[in-house]
């Protein structure tokens, strides 16, 4: 067996390579690597290390090809091959082969026990059976160091100050099968670890990798943590990712946001596909979504979220607090509670403290605040953001001109607005 014992690909790289007269054939450019053999029981072929198929040599700007299985000694301090000068095969399929330092080494990787991307500093390779094969990836700054030939003096520096610099390692094992030529790599990620990562966080990883990886990540996502995550993308992100969706996917991540924000990354989207996911929703919800884009984006009625929750004043409250345990299911965010007349019409807001304070067998009229500040679909986005700051609000109910409550603007939906002035853009009808 030509390794015994560990490498990384850095201390190998550039290395020269002898035949067994002690000629130097070249120096090492890269090793080609292949999809691994069986162990320890493992069945799927995914799951096996790969192993390195060959040496790539470099001498005069001439490639040749070394196999694996010619070599005879194979270490971080000598490597020889029974090859010699005269039977040395010229090395020309690049764009065929896998290759490590080309391929893997400087590649983003997605780090989902730190929720962020990451980038291959080295490669662990380790002697198996009568193979070297490789083990995982060294995403930590020890990698940067051992590539720079500073490794050594590095760990001297901090072994005086009483520190240490283990190697941060990601086994191979969890990596997704590699390709020649591509652009980074993700992780193999249970959907369950998937789904406590933060939204914002998710969105960060997809920002930071490949338009290509990045699709793919988000496609890997289950409906509720993708339609989270989308709300966090940048607007051509989600244009992009959902423009090359099937629409089916698109319209059930779509549905599954909160309306305004559902809105406003339809009203981006090109007016076909558009249209195409819509018309896969249920006729009641196409029409209001339709309703919502007739508003212009820099009103209330464009920034409105049309999910709320409204209960008649002679409702008591124990039977509030009953039914709110089920309504409350369909609504992404609830700061209060408004309450109707016999007509419909907005006369007051409680908040959730104040409802469970209360006693249970008095109406909410007897509990709720009838001072109530509103706004208009037409109002523009500066008098609410106004109106929510000068009062203190977290929220504030949108009403049409017979008082029937539309809607409700939240404080962070218009921060989000007035903060980027260069993200706003008139609203495209369809």
């Amino acid at each position: 067996m030509p390794l015994i014992g560990d490498i990384f690909l850095s201390e190998i790289l550039k290395k020269s390579v002898f035949d067994m007269k002690g000629e130097e054939l070249g120096r090492i450019h890269d090793v080609i690597v292949v999809k691994g053999e069986p162990i320890d029981g493992r069945e799927r072929s995914d799951d096996y290390p790969p192993r390195i198929e060959a040496l790539i040599l470099e001498k005069r700007d001439n490639f040749y090809r070394v196999d694996y299985e010619s070599l005879s000694i194979f270490n971080r301090r000598m490597m020889t091959t029974v090859l010699q000068r005269t039977n040395l095969p010229v090395y020309d399929t690049f764009d065929v082969d896998l290759l490590a330092a080309r391929d893997v080494l400087d590649k983003q990787v997605v780090d989902i026990n730190g929720a962020k991307v990451v980038r291959v500093n080295d490669i662990k390779i380790e002697g198996y059976r009568s193979w070297a094969v490789l083990v995982a990836i060294d995403v930590g700054m020890r990698g940067i160091l051992r590539r720079l030939g500073m490794e050594k003096k590095g760990m001297e520096i901090l072994s005086f100050f009483k520190l240490q610099m283990p190697d941060n390692l990601i086994r191979w094992d969890f990596l997704q099968p590699l390709s020649p030529r591509l652009k980074s790599i993700s992780l193999k990620v249970s959907q369950q670890k998937l789904s406590k990562i933060h939204p914002a966080d998710l969105a960060d990883i997809i920002s930071s990798v490949s338009r290509d990886e990045g699709a793919r990540f988000f496609r890997s996502l289950d409906v509720e943590s993708a339609a989270e995550t989308l709300s966090e993308l940048e607007s051509d992100t989600q244009v992009e990712i959902l423009s090359n969706m099937d629409t089916k996917k698109a319209a059930e991540i779509i549905e599954e946001m909160a309306t305004d924000d559902a809105v406003d990354i339809l009203s981006d989207l090109p007016k076909d596909k558009t249209q195409q996911i819509l018309n896969t929703f249920e006729q009641e919800d196409a029409d209001a979504i339709h309703e919502l884009l007739g508003h212009e984006e820099d009103t209330a009625g464009g920034l409105m979220n049309t999910e709320f929750l409204m209960y008649n004043c002679e409702t008591k409250v124990k039977e509030v607090i009953e039914r709110f345990k089920t309504d409350a299911s369909d609504v992404e965010t609830i700061y209060y509670l408004y309450v109707a007349d016999k007509d419909g019409r907005l006369v007051g807001v409680v908040s959730l403290k104040i409802l469970l304070m209360s006693d249970g067998e008095v109406p909410l009229s007897s509990i709720m605040v009838t001072n109530i500040k509103s706004v208009r679909p037409e109002d523009d986005e500066s008098i609410v953001a106004a109106k929510i700051s000068k009062y203190n609000l977290v929220a504030i109910p949108v009403v049409d001109e017979d008082d029937q409550m539309v809607g409700l603007v939240t404080a962070d939906d218009i921060i989000d607005r007035i903060l980027p002035p260069n993200a706003k853009k008139k609203r495209k009808k369809i």
